[in-house]
């Protein structure tokens, strides 16, 4: 095919948050149309008004936007085939459904759901599979006439050929064959005039030209039925390719959207402004999720994102299901991190500080980067591991200023010749700093460990922080003196030195 006429869609319905598994589609889509030169869609398939999330539809857009995946028809964007929200097509679907029923490929039927439910309990009693009986497939033109009189809201229905198969192929599964006597007369027009799923989508990817269909393996038994139609139209269907399942971490279940406890107690995140709001990069999630069933050798794990593009075809798609891990996702991350510029990682760690409400400038943070950058696995954990450099003197329990082998007398007095050696510094900087304490260690006869760890507590109130005396230079002499004033105080009145 030729690059130029390569049209993928992503077609969520706005029914809930933007899942893992939807976010993966779109990218495989979005991946797809890049490398052919092609064109992404999206397009809203918002017809079902009973299971409708208001807050859906801007998560979604938002959480493409972040991941990247910017799209070239759809919503906010328009394009030559829209409209692109399917409630504002639903003339098109009675049209097409028209046509069907004049060229006796479709029929009304007016079954209420009282009669159908009849049916059903007869046909689970009688141990045969559940579906529709036909009753309505054969109604004269006066039985029809008698259910309009009555006022009866008819549906759609397709009129599925009773024998015969239905044939198509799948890029990652095969040829499959269906026997036409399994498939059911299914509803295309429902009484409200709204439309099933299944011709809505038909429509829709004819009238907009869609040449592949990248979607999940779930979908794949619905199939044969949009082929039906396809080929009751005497339209071409779409190249189809139906992705790999998502399973949770532990590999024995597909990723489930309800909350779960990970091994080491965090709880599962399966939404992407979950991660977004958890800290990860948009980079590293897009390089992991394009993994979660796809591989160029087996063996690459870092790809930018023109390499994916070049690189990604539906044959090197896995037709096997693949594990979510959220310790490959950490990992993949926290290198993402490190290799950052420290003016972009500081100005994105600046803005989850503020958003914590952390009152950060721009100069400290810049300072504290090179500190951290080595050190956290998310953006977010810059708020647990320097929330001391900003804000009020940190709260810690005296007995912490003790380290091994030195008695509080000890530790006082380390604290104390720290003190008036780091006032009379006249340069204040990491190296200078380093230069002076480990002299000072010397003096006091102290291992440097322990300068070091009474110091880390004082100045920071933690055992473990970044390098000390890079924290020390970006606390600021001022900070730095008082901390350790209150340190000194903190083991006087403790009782700890008597």
């Amino acid at each position: 095919m030729a690059s130029d006429t390569v049209r993928v869609r992503m077609a969520p319905s706005p029914t809930g948050y933007f899942h893992l598994g939807s976010a993966r589609t779109a990218l495989y889509n979005w991946l797809f149309a890049r490398h052919h030169g092609g064109k992404f869609i999206l397009r809203i398939e918002d017809t079902d008004r009973t299971r409708y999330h208001p807050e859906a539809l801007p998560d979604m857009l938002e959480s493409l936007r972040w991941l990247g995946l910017c799209w070239d028809e759809g919503p906010e964007v328009g394009g030559d085939y829209g409209p692109y929200y399917q409630s504002d097509r639903l003339h098109l679907y009675t049209e097409y459904a028209e046509q069907l029923i004049k060229e006796g490929k479709a029929y009304r039927c007016y079954c209420t759901p009282e009669r159908l439910e009849r049916m059903r309990a007869e046909q689970r009693a009688a141990g045969q599979p559940p579906g529709y009986d036909r009753r309505c497939r054969y109604l004269t033109r006066e039985q029809i006439a008698a259910c309009e009189a009555q006022g009866l809201h008819p549906v759609v229905r397709q009129a599925v050929p009773l024998e015969g198969t239905t044939e198509f192929d799948d890029v990652l599964r095969g040829h499959i064959v269906v026997n036409n006597s399994q498939l059911d007369d299914q509803v295309l027009l429902k009484s409200d005039g709204y439309p099933t799923y299944s011709l809505a989508v038909v429509v829709d990817d004819h009238l907009m030209a869609i040449t592949h269909i990248l979607r999940g393996d779930e979908w794949l038994a619905t199939v044969p039925k949009l082929k039906l139609l396809f080929d009751a139209f005497g339209w071409e269907m779409p190249v189809q390719a139906h992705l790999p399942t998502i399973l949770d971490p532990s590999g024995k279940g597909k990723l489930s959207k309800r909350k779960k406890r990970l091994p080491d107690g965090r709880q599962m995140l399966t939404y992407i402004h979950e991660f977004r709001q958890g800290g990860y990069l948009p980079e590293a999630m897009v390089n992991f999720l394009a993994l979660v069933g796809w591989s160029y050798d087996g063996q690459t794990e870092f790809f930018t994102r023109d390499a994916l593009v070049r690189l990604f075809t539906i044959e090197r798609v896995s037709k096997s299901p693949s594990a979510f891990s959220y310790d490959k996702l950490d990992y993949m991350n926290a290198a993402y991190i490190r290799s950052l510029g420290q003016n972009d990682l500081a100005g994105r760690l600046l803005t989850v500080l503020r958003q914590a409400d952390v009152p950060a400038d721009i100069e400290t943070t810049l300072r504290l980067t090179p500190l951290v950058q080595e050190r956290i696995t998310t953006l977010n954990d810059v708020l647990s591991t320097a929330e001391f450099v900003f804000g009020a003197d940190p709260e810690y329990d005296a007995q912490l200023l003790i380290p091994k082998k030195m008695d509080a007398a000890g530790a006082l007095t380390a604290l104390r010749a720290s003190r008036e050696a780091l006032a009379e510094m006249d340069a204040w900087n990491e190296g200078a700093l380093e230069e002076r304490l480990r002299a000072l260690a010397t003096r006091l006869g102290l291992k440097t460990g322990q300068l070091f760890g009474t110091l880390r507590v004082a100045a920071t109130g933690r055992t473990v922080a970044p390098p000390l005396f890079g924290t020390l230079d970006v606390l600021g002499r001022d900070t730095v003196l008082r901390r350790i004033a209150r340190a000194e105080e903190m083991l006087s009145t403790a009782g700890l030195t008597a």
